[in-house]
């Protein structure tokens, strides 16, 4: 038996056995009426049953909280046995606002990132931003709540220290990332997606990311932006973001605009596939490759069979029991009725012998 209880084992106590110490000391005690102690066989065991019936609720009540199980029960989860590797522009043009109704093509980046995740499950993903510098903000880990709370927080350079932006910044990176995890799990599969908007704006040319493609099973380049561009809100670093100050330039409101010739010379270069996004869409995820996905079973690993559900039957049961036993006695008083006099009152002494 195995027990995974609700609340801690000390609460469960606290709520439990006082209520249980009642039931059963009215269960011992001998019934007592208005002319003495009961001494009636059969009004006694009907008594004793009654209240064995509630230390039993009591009981059941306990061990639901408890939640019994017994080990076994296996059940199959895919996994997917591969790395995925993450590469995210966060220059001041992944905010533009050009994503669905006006919203930051980061959030655009947030939702696709999500869909992966939900597209792989088992894998094991890397996260790295890129904007004046490379960063490998989180390394390879099956942990997906981390990696969505490093999107969630993840905020573009300070507006005022950008100084022009490179598409292939993170190049190096890539491929020191991919080239590490082959080392390390050679049997693993390595998925690259690219996630931004293809600007190059620092005036030099961008190094390439043809180094990786050896090391890269499939993926996609992700693009974000529209030809028509979007303005860009500043960014100043602190906490609280979103201010109402645009990206001036030339006295207008700067405005960035996708750069798809960018993205396809990456997807290129990376040997997997390139895709404009749009708010109105599901990106089109590739298959993670055959041979890195299957079947695990995971009641091999401590898998619980829940037993809480024959406990609530017997609850279940127990309360069913007690409210039919209410509706009749409810009946029964309802069908006491008293003599009444002539002159429309009850009769006091008929009330009196009831």
């Amino acid at each position: 038996m195995i027990l995974q209880p609700v609340l801690h084992p000390l609460l469960i106590a606290l709520l439990c056995v006082p209520v249980l110490a009642l039931a059963i000391w009215v269960l011992v005690r001998t019934p007592q009426r208005a002319g003495g102690r009961v001494t009636d066989t059969r009004t006694l065991a009907g008594h004793r049953a009654l209240w064995a019936l509630r230390v039993l609720l009591v009981l059941a009540c306990a061990l639901l909280l408890l939640r019994p199980g017994i080990p076994g029960g296996a059940t199959q989860t895919l996994a997917t046995d591969t790395d995925v590797v993450l590469v995210v522009d966060t220059t001041a043009s992944i905010v533009a606002e050009d994503w669905g109704d006006g919203e930051p093509r980061l959030d655009g980046i947030r939702e696709d990132v999500r869909a992966l995740v939900a597209e792989y499950p088992g894998a094991r993903f890397a996260l790295i931003t890129a904007d004046a510098a490379a960063e490998l903000r989180m390394p390879l880990t099956t942990d997906t709540t981390a990696l969505m709370g490093s999107l969630e927080v993840l905020r573009p350079e300070v507006t005022s220290q950008s100084r022009g932006s490179s598409i292939g910044v993170a190049a190096p990176l890539l491929e020191e990332t991919l080239a590490s995890a082959a080392e390390s799990s050679g049997d693993r599969s390595r998925m690259v997606f690219y996630f931004g908007d293809g600007e190059q704006t620092d005036g030099s040319a961008p190094a390439a990311f043809g180094a990786s493609e050896r090391y890269t099973d499939a993926g996609a380049v992700f693009g974000y932006g529209t030809a028509e561009g979007g303005r860009m809100r500043i960014t100043t670093g602190g906490v609280a973001e979103g201010g109402s100050e645009y990206i001036q330039y030339q006295g207008a409101d700067a405005l960035s605009v996708i750069d798809e010739g960018n993205l396809k010379i990456i997807a290129d270069q990376l040997g997997i596939v390139y895709e404009h996004r749009t708010a109105d869409t599901a990106p089109t995820l590739p298959e993670a490759p055959s041979t890195t996905t299957g079947y695990a079973e995971a009641g091999e690993v401590g898998n619980v069979m829940e037993l809480s559900w024959l406990v609530a039957l017997v609850i279940l049961a127990i309360l069913g029991f007690e409210l039919a036993r209410a509706t009749l006695l409810i009946a029964r008083l309802r069908g006491l009725r008293a003599p009444v006099r002539s002159d429309g009152f009850p009769d006091d002494r008929t009330r009196e012998r009831t």
